[in-house]
C-alpha cells in the first residue's frame, strides 16, 4: 500500500476513477474530463491542480485531487480537496485515511490553515468516515455555484454604448 504524488502515467487511471465517482454520485453522464485536459492541469507549465494516488499491488486504487485555497482571515493557504475516491473493493483498508493523512501532513508542514472539502448530504458512509477522523461540517455556510447559462450571462460583457 503506497500513497504518492500522481505521475503522468497515472492520468488514465485517475480519469477512470473520476468516471466511477460520477457514477457513484448518480451523475454518470456529467463528466467532461479528458486525459489530455487532466494531464495539462496536473503537469502543464503552471499546474494549479495536484493529485495523489493510493496504490496497492502495483495498481492505482484511488486518488485525491486538490488545489490551494486561501484564507484572508488566517492569512495563509489551505488545501481544497476536490475529489477523494477509492474503488469499492479497495475501501476499508486504510487507503482513504492515508490519502487524507498525506494532505493533512502537507498542510501542517507548509503552515496551511485547513484541509476542506464538500460531501453530498446523502453520502452517509463518507460523512461517517470523515467525522471519524475529526472533520466537522461547516453548517453555517452554504455552497453557491454559477454555471451554465447563469455563468455565461454574468460573464459576458454587456454592450457598452459608444
Amino acid at each position: 500500500m503506497t500513497i504518492r504524488r500522481a505521475t503522468p502515467e497515472d492520468v488514465p487511471a485517475i480519469v477512470q476513477l473520476v468516471r466511477d465517482l460520477a457514477t457513484y454520485e448518480r451523475e454518470p453522464d456529467a463528466v467532461k474530463l479528458t486525459a489530455e485536459g487532466l494531464h495539462a492541469a496536473l503537469f502543464g507549465q503552471a499546474p494549479a491542480v495536484f493529485a495523489h494516488v493510493a496504490e496497492d499491488g502495483g495498481e492505482v486504487q484511488g486518488f485525491a485531487l486538490w488545489f490551494l485555497s486561501y484564507s484572508t482571515w488566517e492569512g495563509v493557504h489551505g488545501i481544497y480537496l476536490e475529489d477523494l475516491y477509492l474503488r469499492p473493493e479497495a475501501r476499508g483498508r486504510g487507503l482513504g485515511k492515508a490519502l487524507l493523512r498525506t494532505l493533512a501532513e502537507l498542510a501542517v508542514e507548509r503552515g496551511y490553515a485547513r484541509v476542506e472539502w464538500s460531501v453530498l448530504n446523502w453520502n452517509a458512509p463518507s460523512i461517517a468516515f470523515y467525522e471519524s477522523l475529526g472533520a466537522r461540517p461547516q453548517e453555517e455556510w452554504s455552497t453557491y455555484r454559477l454555471t451554465g447559462e447563469a455563468l455565461a450571462a454574468l460573464g459576458t460583457p454587456a454592450d457598452v454604448p459608444a
